[in-house]
This record gives C-alpha cells, sequence and structure tokens, in this order.
C-alpha cells in the first residue's frame, strides 16, 4: 500500500514538472513572437512615414490616393487622425504632411460644420454627404475631397458631442447635425420619402402596417424637429423633406 502510495506521488511530481517546463517554453516562444511583431510593426510604420512624406503632395490633392494611404494605415493599425502624448504636433496625418496642411480632416470637418449650419433651416439638419462634397468641391482654390474624407471628418467631430454624426437612409449617407438621434420610426419615416419626397399618414399605415396614432406621432416628432415640411392644403396632408421642395 505505502509502495503504490510513494509511485503516485511521484508520477504527480513530475506531471507537475512537464506541466511547467511546457509553460515556461509557451511563455517564451509568446514573448519572442510578440517581440518579432513588434519590430515588424514599428519597420512598417517607418516606411509608411517614409511613403507619407514622398508622396504628401498627392495625399493631399488626390482623394482617391488619399482614401488608399488611410487604408495603408488602417491595415497595421495607424489612425492618422489619432493624437498621441508623444506627439506634441498634433495627429500622425498632420505630422506628416506638414503643418501648412494645418489637420486637413479637421479643416474639413470646420468647412462641413458651416454648411450644415447654413443649412439647416432648409433641411432639418439631415443633409446628404454627397450634397456637402459637392459644395465644397465647387469652393474656389481648395483640394477635391471625397465621400470617404467627409464621413471620415465627420467622425472626427463625435468627441466634440454636439449631435454632428453619419446616418444611413435608404442605401444613401447623411450627416445629421442635431442632437437628438432618429429614433427607429422616425429613420422608416426619412426612409419612406425618398420614394415621391413627401408621405402621409395612409402612405405610413397602408405601406408599414401601423396605427394611426403611431403614424401621427411619428410625423409631428420630424415636424417638429424640422426634417419634414407641411402641406397643410393637401388632402390628406402631405410632410415633405425640404430638400425635395427646393428640386
Amino acid at each position: 500500500m505505502t509502495m503504490r502510495r510513494g509511485v503516485g506521488l511521484a508520477a504527480f511530481d513530475n506531471h507537475q514538472r512537464t506541466a511547467q517546463q511546457y509553460s515556461d517554453l509557451g511563455s517564451t516562444f509568446l514573448q519572442t513572437h510578440i517581440s518579432e511583431l513588434t519590430d515588424q510593426l514599428l519597420t512598417f510604420q517607418a516606411a509608411l512615414k517614409k511613403f507619407a512624406q514622398s508622396h504628401a503632395d498627392e495625399i493631399r490633392s488626390d482623394p482617391v490616393f488619399r482614401s488608399e494611404f488611410v487604408k495603408m494605415c488602417s491595415a497595421i493599425g495607424v489612425d492618422p487622425l489619432a493624437s498621441s502624448r508623444a506627439n506634441k504636433k498634433g495627429s500622425f496625418w498632420a505630422e506628416l504632411l506638414g503643418s501648412d496642411v494645418n489637420d486637413f480632416f479637421f479643416e474639413l470637418a470646420v468647412r462641413i460644420i458651416e454648411i450644415c449650419r447654413r443649412t439647416r433651416d432648409e433641411n432639418g439638419g439631415l443633409m446628404l454627404v454627397e450634397d456637402v462634397k459637392q459644395q465644397i468641391n465647387s469652393l474656389p482654390g481648395r483640394p477635391p475631397v471625397s465621400q470617404e474624407d467627409i464621413v471620415r471628418a465627420v467622425d472626427t467631430l463625435a468627441p466634440l458631442g454636439h449631435g454632428f454624426g453619419i446616418v444611413r437612409l435608404a442605401n444613401k449617407d447623411f450627416i445629421r447635425s442635431v442632437p437628438q438621434e432618429l429614433s427607429r420610426d422616425q429613420a422608416v419615416a426619412i426612409e419612406a420619402t425618398q420614394a415621391l419626397g413627401y408621405i402621409s399618414v395612409p402612405i405610413l399605415r397602408d405601406n408599414l402596417n401601423w396605427e394611426t396614432a403611431r403614424c401621427i406621432a411619428v410625423l409631428d416628432d420630424l415636424v417638429a424637429s424640422g426634417l419634414v415640411w407641411v402641406d397643410e392644403q393637401a388632402r390628406p396632408k402631405e410632410y415633405w423633406t425640404p430638400s425635395w421642395i427646393r428640386q
């Protein structure tokens, strides 16, 4: 009986020792692997910085080239818009392209804010990204921008908490420049306006199977937000999006 107990304890000790050896080996392998990946990442980042400095003019002036550059950054975990404690000059983007650019995306964000505020009475604070792009690209002496540039610039405004954001309705991107979020019902109603330019209680009730009270509540909220305008003379009342009225 004593011999069996001794053999069992010895086997248990050997098993623990083997397990510890495997654990130590795994930790060593993991540390080596992490070190190699870190070195590779630093190499990629250095190459990316050199590439950006060599092609700064194309990045500034060509929206397609700029988009591909940002994708390259994202692929190795670099956010061109992010500032760091180590980078006192501002964002990675500003450091690479020089202070004369003064942080391209933040300048673009300022222009977007100006356009959205100027047109808020016309569109209720919901403006197509394509319309914003056209207005910005019509300004003389400015490098062209793409829809991706505008979406990325709007994303930089999120920490400010001023209500700016991108919403997708009827397969189109809109800039929302009002503080309140669209409810699910409001978003569905706005999408419905894309077909005819307007909606009504019967349209919502018959196509969405909503109760009349629900339709009225949603439409009243949209009117209060300025996202639709009411044609009181139509029977039944029609609720138009401002962008269609201007066409």
